[in-house]
């Protein structure tokens, strides 16, 4: 999704930004690191959240609307993920990296 710019043709753009976002998240959490594991059962921690918040049938201006209140929300469930590991709490990483796939599963998916 979104390589090489590709896909982005049709896409409202209060839905770009946050696509491009999740996507370079994604990248940041296959970075080898320390906290590698920590930070996948964070992305685990927030695919759960956001099926209880969002449902099996979701938009991408939908999963756009739940990113704008995850400030609320993400902090809480990174600490009870990864306990102890304040480095997996990167949201730029684990937050922006499973929106990033919920996006794949969105019904206006942008296809790659």
């Amino acid at each position: 999704m979104l390589r090489g710019g590709r896909g982005m043709r049709g896409v409202p753009p209060t839905v770009v930004g946050p696509l491009l976002e999740w996507h370079a998240g994604e990248k940041r959490l296959d970075q080898p690191g320390p906290a590698r594991d920590a930070r996948l059962r964070v992305v685990a921690a927030v695919d759960d959240e956001l099926r209880r918040r969002i449902g099996a049938t979701y938009s991408l201006a939908d999963l756009v609307r739940v990113y704008g209140d995850s400030a609320g929300w993400f902090l809480e469930v990174a600490e009870r993920a990864a306990p102890g590991t304040p480095e997996a709490w990167d949201s730029s990483a684990t937050l922006d990296a499973a929106f990033a796939r919920w996006a794949r599963g969105a019904s206006d998916a942008v296809a790659s």
